[in-house]
């Protein structure tokens, strides 16, 4: 059955973009706890991995794919004005994130937009002039990790997998900053992406892992995403009308 025993704690208040992160301390945090049975013996892989049923994984993904569907489709509908709007409020929660991180030199990745995600781009500008190293993802091939590459104002582009924009000549980076783009997102902080995987493929590997981001609209949010073993969790989602929600379940 779907891992729903993760203990996390999130601030879902309203919250005007020129207050500081740091008002959302313990007393302010509504604790959430998902209460589930013990894993027994039987149900782990010799490797220690939780079983996955194949009939619930074939549900699981059937449902993702028409929530993912319905979820785009509502997100691409929304006014250009709206979406301008969200993003500027998701940038203003980022950048507080970001300077309370105690990350003393923060390289970022963001990402280019497609498919009515909000755009980022003039806070990808903001980071780079102030001095904060900036990067794009990289999908090289289908079922892979991604890579990151430094990106610059002004940089050449080129276009990969799915025809996304990255850097053409930026050097590698490893980023301890990632902004990752929801389809939706669950009270767990697990998102739901295109399903390719890539983007949870990538996060089991970065090792430190790096502060994870996941930003979207309001109406992206769901019960839960049924997440499965190889799903990973955001440390925070942003949404377009301010609200932060915080899963700390973090190692020290």
């Amino acid at each position: 059955m779907p891992n729903m025993g993760t203990h996390a704690v999130f601030f879902g208040a309203q919250a005007d973009t020129g207050s500081s992160v740091k008002r959302t301390d313990q007393e302010k945090f509504l604790v959430v706890r998902s209460a589930s049975s013990p894993c027994m013996q039987h149900e782990l892989q010799a490797d220690g991995t939780p079983c996955v049923d194949p009939e619930q994984a074939r549900d699981v993904a059937r449902w993702r794919k028409a929530e993912r569907e319905r979820l785009i489709t509502a997100r691409c509908l929304l006014a250009e004005r709206d979406r301008m709007e969200q993003a500027a409020i998701i940038a203003g929660r980022l950048a507080q994130i970001v300077a309370t991180s105690g990350i003393a030199a923060p390289t970022v990745s963001v990402y280019w937009p497609i498919r009515g995600e909000p755009d980022l781009r003039a806070w990808m500008h903001a980071l780079s002039q102030s001095g904060v190293r900036v990067a794009l993802p990289v999908a090289t091939a289908l079922a892979q990790p991604l890579v990151f590459r430094e990106w610059r104002p002004g940089a050449r582009l080129a276009r990969g997998l799915w025809n996304i924009p990255h850097p053409a000549d930026g050097k590698l980076v490893v980023p301890n900053v990632v902004i990752a783009p929801v389809v939706g997102f669950d009270l767990q902080g697990y998102r739901l992406g295109y399903g390719g995987g890539l983007f949870d493929q990538t996060l089991a590997r970065l090792n430190p892992k790096p502060l994870t981001i996941g930003v979207g609209y309001p109406d992206a949010e769901l019960r839960t995403i049924f997440p499965q073993p190889h799903d990973v969790p955001m440390d925070w989602v942003v949404t377009g009308s301010g609200t932060l929600y915080a899963h700390i379940d973090r190692p020290p």
